[in-house]
């Protein structure tokens, strides 16, 4: 487990904490360190219904919270899906259940497992749109949406740490086809993204150092 995470988490110890899982690699190494760092936590899952593999990615995260003792919560998506911006819309539902569950059984601190990655790809895809300081500062580590604390404790760690700590220890996880799809600008970016330090010496290290700073 990542030494930086135990002690970033460690102020959360005292007061119950809600965090969002997908059964993506990511929330579920989030998922299972929280735990074995000994927090009060539930996990809350938004099944969306658009992908075929969602209802077996629901019961999977209820099997894995059983087998670690945590309670979770499930939330179905069940709202006509626009014929555009689908990806915006199943964002906002999944913020919304959340905070709404969290307002209604007293839980002020929802974790999300937004990790280094997501962050260089934010701020590049901020830097594409010409965004000013706001947007190239990219996912605050704490922030607030609708009266929650939004807290992303991953932000410092790189997805292969998370990926080998899962595969090291048998932790199952899911994979979204959606990663691989390169209509998506995120996703082009990220198969790209090595192109910065392989050919400009541009480190991933050097562009989280900058985001922290414009911070």
């Amino acid at each position: 487990m990542n030494d930086n995470f135990i002690n970033f988490v460690r102020k959360y110890s005292d007061a119950p904490i809600a965090v969002a899982v997908s059964g993506g690699v990511d929330s579920v190494c989030l998922l299972v360190w929280l735990a074995k760092c000994g927090l009060n936590v539930t996990a809350l899952h938004v099944n969306h219904g658009l992908r075929s593999a969602a209802d077996t990615e629901s019961q999977y995260v209820v099997d894995l919270c059983r087998a670690l003792n945590i309670p979770s919560k499930i939330f179905f998506w069940t709202d006509d899906k626009p014929e555009t911006g689908i990806e915006a819309a199943a964002r906002a539902a999944r913020y919304k259940f959340m905070t709404d569950w969290c307002h209604e059984n007293g839980v002020d601190t929802l974790m999300l497992a937004h990790q280094a990655d997501d962050q260089i790809e934010t701020f590049l895809m901020n830097l594409g749109r010409g965004s000013g300081l706001y947007g190239l500062a990219a996912m605050a580590r704490e922030s607030w949406r609708d009266g929650i604390k939004i807290v992303r404790p991953l932000l410092n760690i790189y997805r292969s740490e998370l990926k080998k700590y899962c595969d090291d220890n048998g932790i199952k996880y899911f994979s979204d086809e959606m990663n691989d799809d390169e209509q998506y600008t995120r996703v082009r970016i990220r198969k790209n993204r090595h192109i910065l330090s392989e050919k400009l010496g541009i480190e991933d290290g050097r562009i989280l150092l900058a985001i922290e700073n414009l911070g």
